[in-house]
């Protein structure tokens, strides 16, 4: 969680919403995204989606049997749904989304029965810390007027 961390500061750093990832498999890392929708333009350049891109061409496979990814904000529905595509075993994340959060916050992806993969859920590994960067980072947005 503490490389996922850094991704998200680093991500707050160029405006965007402080969310890192990465994917490990082994105990190693082979993936690593922060969010860059706004910079690159991108309704899917989530942190999640660019760590499973950058551990998919690592490896050679879309397929990620067998890692983990350990990200600073619960999976919205889109990222949860490409965790299971990938097969991702295991999910970790920081502070739950009451807004769109689809790990349980919201709705439970992850466990739907009629879905054909179900990956393992951790919830609140750093919470705190991990939501304090989204917390810093809207105070500060707010107090700048919507501009970082």
């Amino acid at each position: 969680m503490t490389e996922a961390m850094r991704l998200a500061r680093a991500a707050a750093r160029h405006g965007e919403i402080p969310v890192g990832a990465v994917v490990v498999r082994e105990g190693r890392i082979i993936g690593r995204g922060a969010n860059r929708t706004i910079g690159n333009h991108d309704p899917s350049a989530h942190a999640e989606i660019l760590a499973l891109r950058d551990a998919a061409g690592a490896v050679g496979n879309y397929r990620l049997v067998g890692c983990q990814l350990v990200v600073t904000l619960e999976p919205c529905a889109m990222c949860a749904g490409a965790l299971i595509h990938a097969r991702v075993a295991r999910v970790l994340y920081g502070a739950a989304d009451p807004k769109t959060g689809a790990a349980g916050s919201v709705i439970d992806l992850f466990s739907e029965p009629r879905l054909n993969h179900h990956a393992q859920v951790e919830a609140g590994v750093l919470g705190e810390q991990c939501g304090g960067l989204l917390t810093q980072f809207f105070s500060a947005r707010r107090r700048s007027g919507g501009q970082l």
